[in-house]
């Protein structure tokens, strides 16, 4: 369990990262409420992601010291943050992009 924690708190935290960083400079972003989401909500958005990967992080039972040490602990942190990274880039590259349940 305690690489699927950190899986899961890698792929949090780095979905966190363009919501917040997209929020705080003003600019609209997707989020899974609507296709085109106000800054204030993707800064709560991403906020929210980061406590997620915070609580995954803390269920895992290791510290973010962790990561620097290349073991499997941080492979599994490391993929799931290159994971969502690679999801966000094909996904936010599209110009029409929306998730499944989004209607335009």
């Amino acid at each position: 369990m305690e690489l699927l924690y950190a899986f899961l708190a890698g792929l949090f935290l780095a979905n966190g990262v363009p919501h917040f960083v997209k929020g705080i400079t003003g600019q609209t972003h997707m989020t899974p409420f609507k296709r085109v989401s106000s800054a204030s909500l993707n800064v709560i958005w991403g906020f929210v992601n980061f406590l997620i990967g915070f609580f995954f992080m803390n269920l895992s039972g290791e510290s973010f010291r962790a990561i620097a040490s290349l073991d499997s602990f941080s492979w599994s942190f490391m993929f799931g943050v290159v994971f969502m990274a690679l999801s966000d880039a094909w996904l936010f590259s599209k110009p029409n992009a929306r998730l499944p349940w989004q209607k335009d």
